[in-house]
């Protein structure tokens, strides 16, 4: 049950904040982690005319507001790789200073297991004091932290902020996760955009970064073997399309370094940055999560000549007649093609039967397919069987199921590698074991 926890929740909570640790934040005195904005020329010649000369202008609805984006680098969890973020206003008058963010979960919700695994996960979003949730992500999690203040027009830090007071109503707040196109980064992202009237989008949406969802979930999952190949291999031929810079943020780290270049139309028609100023709040003692991933075709190569190897050398001891051989193939060709069946099995319905988008079109079918199971319902007799006979029967009819899967697996990697689809570590694993399944069962059969 622990690694299928892992296993789900490495893409079920990409970028969000557990919501038992999210709703507990130390609680800490209220003080400013940025610096006001230094007065322009026009305001500091108002200032110097004196107050006597004319009245006091009323200040702009919202301009008592300021507007960032808090972004929280990499954790050592699974659901806290993908980093996290949220939108931090606050009103210095008033002394408030709220964290809103979208990325609130909570393991113990009714059928949350359930709702994953039919891409049905319910998420919502909650406001959190400000500095009490930095001070909690950089001292308890050990979690580089970055503020950006953004430039804002009065009315659109005003409407940003209706707009976020009506999405954390009861009837708004929950909506259907996505780990890719819906997610905590995306969300803020959408809401940003949203108060500067499409200027992040126009401004990303057709810039290209050479990376896909398939690439930045290898280096952010690097370093865990069991949830990096299973993520490898559910991923389907839509993870393999080349980002904007709109879609790459629905990671905040990337979502931070794209808003450096974003320019917004000021009231007097002047062109700006959107970042006003920036600073690193905390850096993390941890390593820095790695910029590009790594490969590990070799190890996943290696592998599956290791297994392909042990299978026909065993194969090929049973026909001899060696006293130990058939136990030994039966139990390293039992639990390959139960783990490749099972694993084929829940790849095949996850591509069909769910909303799980990004796990459809997969090619990685060719190499983990249901049809192994019938390799493991045939292997059984054909080493347990006390008649030489039978078992040299039962391994002939197995041999064909096993030449049949080996087949599949070279059609899907021409195929895969045809389209695009970025799956050679699968392959690679799955082609030399299906070979020594085969050729093991071969001299079996002819035994």
């Amino acid at each position: 049950m622990s690694l299928l926890r892992r296993l789900t929740t490495a893409l079920a909570v990409a970028c969000c904040t557990r919501a038992a640790v999210a709703q507990t934040p130390p609680t800490l005195p209220q003080r400013p982690l940025l610096s006001a904005p230094a007065p322009g020329p026009q305001q500091r010649m108002q200032a110097g005319q004196g107050a006597q000369s004319a009245p006091p202008a009323v200040a702009e609805p919202g301009s008592e507001l300021r507007v960032m984006l808090l972004t929280v680098g990499a954790g050592s969890a699974v659901w806290e790789r993908f980093g996290h973020n949220a939108i931090w206003i606050s009103d210095p008058r008033r002394g408030i200073d709220v964290a809103y963010n979208w990325g609130m979960f909570d393991f113990n919700q009714p059928r949350f297991l359930q709702r994953f695994l039919t891409g049905d996960t319910r998420y919502w979003m909650e406001g959190f004091d400000a500095n009490a949730l930095v001070e909690h992500y950089a001292r308890e999690e050990n979690r580089s932290v970055w503020a950006q203040e953004l430039n804002l027009t009065p009315a659109q830090r005003l409407a940003l902020l209706q707009y976020i007071e009506w999405n954390a109503r009861e009837e708004n707040k929950f909506y259907r996760y996505d780990y890719y196109l819906d997610n905590c980064s995306t969300r803020v992202r959408d809401a940003l955009d949203r108060a500067l009237g499409g200027a992040i989008r126009r401004a990303t949406a057709t810039r290209l970064t050479g990376t896909t969802y398939r690439s930045h979930t290898r280096r952010l999952t690097d370093g865990d073997p069991a949830v990096y190949t299973g993520i490898q291999l559910a991923l389907g031929r839509p993870a393999d399309r080349e980002l904007t810079a709109w879609e790459e943020s629905f990671l905040p780290v990337r979502l931070m370094r794209h808003l450096r270049g974003v320019r917004v139309t000021m009231p007097d028609g002047s062109s700006a940055p959107l970042v006003l100023q920036e600073r690193q709040l905390y850096a993390a003692t941890r390593a820095p999560e790695p910029e590009r991933p790594t490969s590990h075709l070799l190890a996943y190569l290696l592998g599956g000549l290791a297994l392909g190897a042990t299978l026909a050398v065993l194969g090929r001891a049973s026909a001899a007649g060696r006293r130990g051989a058939d136990a030994g193939f039966g139990v390293v060709a039992g639990v390959w093609t139960l783990v490749a069946g099972l694993a084929g099995t829940a790849v095949l319905l996850a591509g069909t039967v769910t909303r799980h988008v990004f796990m459809g079109r997969n090619l990685n079918l060719g190499a983990f397919s249901p049809l192994v199971l019938i390799a493991l319902v045939l292997v059984v007799p054909a080493v347990g069987s006390r008649l030489r006979a039978t078992r040299a029967r039962w391994a002939g009819r197995a041999e064909r199921v096993a030449a049949l899967l080996l087949a599949l697996s070279v059609v899907g990697w021409l195929v895969a590698l045809g389209v695009g689809q970025k799956s050679g570590e699968i392959f690679a694993l799955a082609l030399p074991a299906h070979t020594g399944l085969w050729w093991g069962l071969r001299r079996m059969s002819r035994a």
